[in-house]
């Protein structure tokens, strides 16, 4: 999925409907364009047909989205709305705008029977169901850091804290970056230093190490911050919500606030950091360039491998150490986009087989976005006994022949699931008692699964005993756990 086109859209559409006193569901109308990137090769506004809302609304929804029928009209709503947008801005003609609207006019009398039938369901629906929406629209929650408090400002030392890998861009795109640097208009790096990116390193050193006194962000205190500031972004690899910039910024400056917009403007214009939206991040200049400023200081800076380029095995492991959603996205697809989807599912369950439950389900959530070309692959692991309730349930959903999940391969498969969540679960106890609240698996479920031969059983009752608000689930899960321990699975 291409992230950036998707902001872009998002904030154009929030603008407009501010200018026109329209009510935006961005959330929704952004999952629109996510699943429209990821699986229908819509790489821009333009490319929406007619069709692609039949396939979003009536097959990939009722595959992926966890919502109830009532939910359909809200999201035909959305879709409206879209539509509306795309005539007024010239991204369809008038004839394809009619046509759209006439296709969600069908669409939204249909779309209710599919969110409610079953076996529409996407593996990653329905098995992931019991673990609730956030998880859901995550997959497989990869690594990727959280989020810390600005407010408090790394430790003096650089070196105290290990530095996380960082992906760089090719030498000849951050050269091609540096004539739009606006900085470097009013003060051009010295070409006598040769490669145009050593003078860049030059210059950000000089703006971290230097009294600026001010020139960079308009105050000689937020100037002395900027250090912190930008290694705290190095380290999360991620958007920044512009509020959170805004919060750190006022503590630097002391008495009164800081002006946040003018301050990332000035940012802006030296090249260092990117604003899209509510958020920021540094720039594929930034990274390189404190990348280098951190290697001149005897630092350890690790360069991240192209997951792309990796094996299935090293595309699972590589996404396991933490990787931006963004950027695992982006590895995902290019990863697949090199193979057949019978060859990539091949590759992926293999690496999957005998694997940890959290790398086997990243494993089959890759495979759960490839199409019926993959069958032939898939059928061969329905002898493998942990990836078989995997496999049957991947070509149940494309309706293709397959044996019914015994009672002993649901609960297998039900523990399997859970399993994934036991990392999110400890890192948001809370969220995810919101979630078994909500959609966790029922009391006759649990109490049966310390039947299951699942080396995480034990683990997975104990969470659900923890986890879950009610009173009678929560004691029944703890029971299943005491059994399960007596049977000596661990």
């Amino acid at each position: 999925m291409s992230i950036e086109w998707v902001n872009q859209a998002i904030d154009d559409l929030r603008a407009w409907g501010r200018t026109r006193e329209v009510e935006v569901d961005a959330d929704e109308v952004r999952l629109l364009c996510d699943y429209a990137s990821d699986y229908l090769n819509v790489n821009e506004l333009g490319d929406f047909t007619p069709e692609t809302f039949d396939e979003l609304l009536l097959s990939i929804y009722p595959r992926k989205v966890i919502a109830p029928p009532e939910s359909a009209p809200e999201t035909v709503a959305a879709a409206r709305t879209l539509v509306d947008y795309l005539a007024e801005e010239g991204q369809v003609s008038g004839d394809t705008a009619t046509r759209m609207r006439e296709r969600l006019d069908d669409i939204a009398s249909r779309m209710p029977e599919a969110l409610a039938d079953s076996s529409n369901f996407g593996m990653a629906k329905s098995l992931f169901s019991s673990i609730g929406p956030e998880s859901l629209e995550q997959s497989v929650a990869i690594p990727s850091g959280e989020l810390p408090d600005l407010g408090e400002a790394p430790c003096d030392c650089p070196g105290c804290t290990p530095l996380p890998a960082v992906r760089l861009a090719a030498p000849e795109e951050l050269r091609a970056a540096l004539g739009s640097v606006p900085m470097l208009e009013e003060e051009p790096l010295p070409e006598e230093a040769g490669d145009p990116l050593d003078a860049w390193a030059q210059r950000v050193t000089h703006l971290l190490e230097q009294d600026t006194g001010g020139a960079i962000t308009g105050s000689a205190e937020l100037d002395e911050g900027l250090y912190d500031l930008f290694d705290m972004l190095y380290r999360l690899q991620a958007r920044v919500p512009v509020t959170v910039i805004g919060d750190y910024l006022d503590d630097l400056a002391g008495e009164g606030e800081a002006d946040t917009a003018a301050v990332l403007e000035r940012l802006e214009r030296t090249g260092m950091v990117r604003v899209s939206g509510d958020g920021a991040e540094l720039t594929p200049l930034a990274v390189w360039a404190l990348r280098e400023h951190y290697l001149s200081l005897g630092i350890d800076a690790p360069q991240a491998p192209d997951l792309a380029e990796a094996d299935a095995r090293g595309l699972i492991e590589g996404l396991l150490e933490g990787v931006p959603t963004e950027l695992a996205e982006d590895d995902i697809g290019r990863w697949l986009s090199g193979r057949e989807p019978a060859e990539a599912a091949a590759e992926l369950l293999a690496a999957a087989s005998g694997a940890p439950a959290v790398a086997r389900g990243i494993a089959i959530t890759i495979v759960d976005r490839l199409d019926v070309k993959a069958e032939p692959a898939v059928r061969d692991y329905l002898e493998d006994q942990e990836l078989r309730p995997h496999a049957i349930h991947w070509l149940a959903a494309r309706r293709l022949p397959a044996p019914p999940l015994t009672q002993e391969e649901l609960l297998w498969v039900s523990v399997d699931m859970l399993a994934l969540a036991m990392p999110a679960a400890e890192e948001d106890p809370e969220i995810f008692a919101e979630n078994m609240a909500a959609s966790g698996p029922p009391a006759h479920l649990i109490e049966e699964m310390w039947r299951v031969d699942h080396p995480d059983v034990v683990e997975v009752l104990e969470l659900l005993g923890r986890s879950i608000p009610d009173g009678t689930v929560a004691k029944a899960a703890r029971k299943a756990a005491f059994k399960a321990r007596s049977r000596g699975i661990r």
